[in-house]
């Protein structure tokens, strides 16, 4: 039995120290929220916090600063009169959607099955 845990081991840690550094690029309540706001479209600051509900001034600026250092999104300064900035999705943001279509289907799946057990309970 040692034999076979010492064997598992690595391949576990390597799993590990994936997964977190997967939630540390895109872990928390916004990141991927933000990142499907952006789906299609470039936004501005204000139509990303309307759409984003519930998120504060102040977290959405710093998770944009996080997507963007992690090479999710993209600012785009226009300069002219008035000053506009916009954010944008990078080609490697499109690397999430099997993740996002993953967790997208899961969370339908969860709702379902949390409703009906409360259902069932009542």
């Amino acid at each position: 039995m040692g034999k076979a845990k010492h064997l598992i081991q690595p391949a576990c840690t390597q799993s590990l120290v994936a997964v977190g550094d997967a939630l540390y690029a895109i872990g928390g309540k916004w990141k991927l929220r933000i990142i499907i706001a952006l789906s299609g479209t470039n936004r501005r600051f204000n139509e990303l916090q309307r759409i984003v509900e519930g998120i504060s001034a102040k977290v959405l600026s710093s998770e944009l600063k996080e997507l963007e250092m992690n090479g999710f999104i993209k600012r785009n300064v226009d300069t002219g009169s008035p000053i506009v900035v916009e954010y944008e999705l990078t080609p490697y943001s499109h690397t999430l959607s099997k993740v996002l279509l993953a967790l997208s289907e899961w969370g339908q799946m969860h709702r379902k099955t949390i409703m009906k057990s409360k259902t069932q309970k009542a």
